[in-house]
């Protein structure tokens, strides 16, 4: 019997393909730019975050209006993910990311000059749907595209260059407000999309393991809703709405503890998004526990430890809440990073679209995001922080069970492979 080998899924034709190893060119290609991809999509997606107070005066909106400019982002996304999956079976993964990118960076530099707060709105919701096509493609391309003893860590590098992003889209805005307004910021980080979108087109090898296959318009509107029929893939989702929901959560409410008694710290409570490039590190340290223990135990590690980052993150202290929130952004990137690869594997082997896969488990992601974020700022505000902690703390518990759940329904939750995925 030949070695294993994964089925190229949907509209494969030729020889079998098993994938670009790790310490090839090719590969170092493919990790760059991803990494580059993922940098790119999520800072754009997020600098507006730490200048909400500089576009509620820009624009004489409230505090409370102001947060719209993200949250119609992270809507359109799900909206955008629903349709991305089944478009990049139709046009090609790499289609859809190259186009993401520069469709993403020229709607960045329209809302740099948007004359009112509604036109603000409608070019960040557009740009949410342009910004759903990088990741649900990257993650169905990086399974396919890379073999499968080097898949855990391509999609850890990935997901470490989105932590980056984030890290990017938090930190970087601020300096360059003080330069040339919100304006530059957005300019600056539109640019970046566009060259990493170009780096797209120089870099990334073409599909060898998918082939683009007309999709019908009912796949289209169900594929991504049929992807979480299988009952693992449906269990990661539910694990990736709970730890989002409660890792935004509380960053969403971290800045108003901060400024309020007994710490106070009013504008330099800015300063907690320094706590964010503690994650950077995670994808790949994580990796390597599940190398030891097992993706399974590693993920339900990794959720354990983002339970405890609530309880540290909330005690009485300015270096508890710094502590905490390091462990918390470590926590909830490690967890992500297994999780999002775990999806795609697990479809790949149950015969799934990997792209509806990536679909149906960012946009459960984005939604624990929107729902558990704006749940948390509310909770806040009836209860102060205990409500904040409350709510964390039963989606971190909800979430660890669920991980073990996942772990113990997936009949090889160690590898990539399987006896269903052996080619006679």
């Amino acid at each position: 019997m030949p070695a294993a080998i994964d089925s190229p899924g949907p509209g494969f034709t030729g020889t079998a393909w098993t994938g670009h190893a790790a310490g090839s060119a090719t590969y170092r290609r493919i990790v760059v730019a991803l990494m580059a991809g993922g940098l790119a999509n999520f800072s754009l997606m997020y600098f507006v975050q730490p200048l909400l107070p500089l576009l509620a005066t820009h624009y004489g909106v409230s505090a409370a209006e102001s947060a719209h400019a993200l949250s119609v982002t992270t809507l359109a996304i799900i909206a955008g993910l629903v349709v991305a999956g089944p478009l990049a079976d139709r046009v090609g993964r790499v289609a859809v990311m190259r186009w993401s990118l520069l469709a993403s960076g020229l709607l960045g530099l329209v809302s740099a000059f948007a004359p009112t707060w509604a036109s603000l709105v409608a070019v960040r919701g557009l740009l949410g749907l342009t910004l759903a096509g990088l990741p649900v493609a990257a993650l169905a391309y990086l399974r396919e595209e890379v073999d499968t003893a080097s898949h855990p860590r391509a999609n850890a590098t990935y997901i470490a260059g989105t932590a980056v992003g984030g890290a990017v889209g938090r930190l970087l805005p601020g300096p360059l407000a003080l330069l040339g307004g919100w304006q530059l910021a957005a300019v600056v980080l539109s640019l970046v999309t566009l060259a990493a979108g170009a780096a797209l087109f120089v870099l990334l090898p073409p599909a060898r393991g998918f082939h683009p296959h007309a999709v019908g318009l009912r796949r289209v509107l169900l594929g991504t809703l049929g992807a979480a029929r299988d009952r693992v893939v449906l269990l990661l989702c539910l694990a990736a709405f709970m730890a989002m929901g409660a890792f935004v959560g509380i960053y969403n409410a971290i800045g108003f503890r901060l400024a309020a008694p007994p710490l106070l710290l009013g504008a330099s409570a800015a300063l907690v998004y320094l706590a964010y490039p503690v994650g950077i590190a995670a994808p790949g340290l994580i990796r390597r526990l599940s190398d030891r223990i097992g993706r399974g135990l590693a993920t339900v590690a990794a959720m354990a430890l983002l339970a405890l980052a609530v309880v540290v993150v909330s005690l009485p202290s300015l270096g508890g809440v710094v502590v905490g929130l390091g462990m918390l952004t470590f926590a909830f990137l490690g967890a992500h990073s297994l999780m999002s690869g775990w999806v795609v594997d697990r479809a790949r082997r149950q015969g799934i679209g990997t792209a509806q896969a990536s679909s149906a488990y960012l946009s459960t992601y984005y939604l624990g995001s929107t729902v558990a974020g704006a749940l948390a700022t509310w909770q806040w505000q009836a209860g102060g922080w205990s409500g904040v902690e409350t709510l964390s703390l039963l989606l971190t518990a909800a979430a660890l069970v669920v991980a073990g759940l996942a772990t113990a329904a997936d009949r090889n939750p160690n590898v990539a492979d399987d006896e269903d995925a052996v080619l006679d």
